[in-house]
């Protein structure tokens, strides 16, 4: 499939480290040109050009689209990866926590491919890809507003794949499982025994692994490719078989 992407544009958020970065990389091997909107853009891959915008600020968000169209010549595909996590119950959250993620990881989606749309209506082959996140469909433990903002990105996905239809603009997410990236680092840093917190996340996912930032990325690309002209209104699990494996411990157990 290597050239499936040869003259499209694409513009990836959050594109400077992790999934983002991986999607990003992949995109540029594959023939696209691309531009990372993060807030720092120093981690971007090789290739791609760097604007600085926060999803949280309108004006920001149509700025750097805008300018990411002039660098580009257009936008064919926007991938919607820009995200904070969020750990806890109901009861450990401030308000101003709900706020500030769902502002982010929800309306901050909607403010990307809002400014992207008078690009994306004159493109031959517009696709947007939202990353969503296995927490939209299953109840994991501490993790109540991240699930409440990725179960948001999986409704928005569906009723943006509705809404745009009829402007041939196929919209889609990725629900990835527990995936290898810096946050989740961050998060084993601060773990009383990071070891095992680790191993504990691992056996999360039926392989036996974490997701990897390349993986997801590959599925991403998947979703916007023009190889996928029929596919639309989708969201792709990339979790290690989380969602619908039940698997036994071991050999002969109950």
């Amino acid at each position: 499939m290597i050239g499936d992407f040869a003259g499209l544009r694409a513009i990836v958020t959050g594109g400077a480290s992790g999934i983002g970065a991986a999607t990003a990389a992949q995109l540029l091997e594959r023939g696209a040109s691309v531009a990372v909107l993060d807030l720092d853009v120093a981690g971007r891959p090789d290739g791609a050009e760097g604007i600085v915008a926060d999803v949280r600020d309108r004006e920001s968000v149509d700025a750097a689209v805008a300018r990411a169209a002039e660098l580009l010549g257009g936008i064919d595909v926007v991938i919607n990866n820009a995200g904070v996590g969020a750990v806890g119950t109901v009861a450990d959250n401030a308000d101003d926590e709900w706020l500030r993620v769902l502002d982010i990881n929800v309306v901050g989606m909607a403010r990307v491919a809002a400014a992207a749309l008078p690009w994306l209506r004159q493109s031959p082959a517009a696709a947007i890809v939202n990353t969503s996140s296995i927490a939209a469909l299953n109840g994991l433990p501490a993790r109540a507003l991240y699930s409440a903002s990725k179960g948001a990105v999986l409704s928005l996905t569906f009723a943006m794949a509705a809404d745009h239809v009829a402007d041939s603009i196929r919209v889609n997410c990725v629900c990835p499982g527990t995936a290898s990236t810096p946050w989740i680092g961050r998060l084993l840093a601060q773990a009383d025994d990071p070891d095992a917190e680790r191993a504990a996340l691992d056996a999360r996912q039926p392989i036996g692994r974490m997701v990897t930032p390349d993986e997801v990325a590959h599925a991403i690309l998947y979703l916007a490719s023009p190889l996928a002209g029929s596919t639309t209104g989708t969201a792709l699990d990339v979790d290690g078989g989380v969602t619908h494996l039940r698997v036994r411990a071991a050999r002969g157990s109950a």
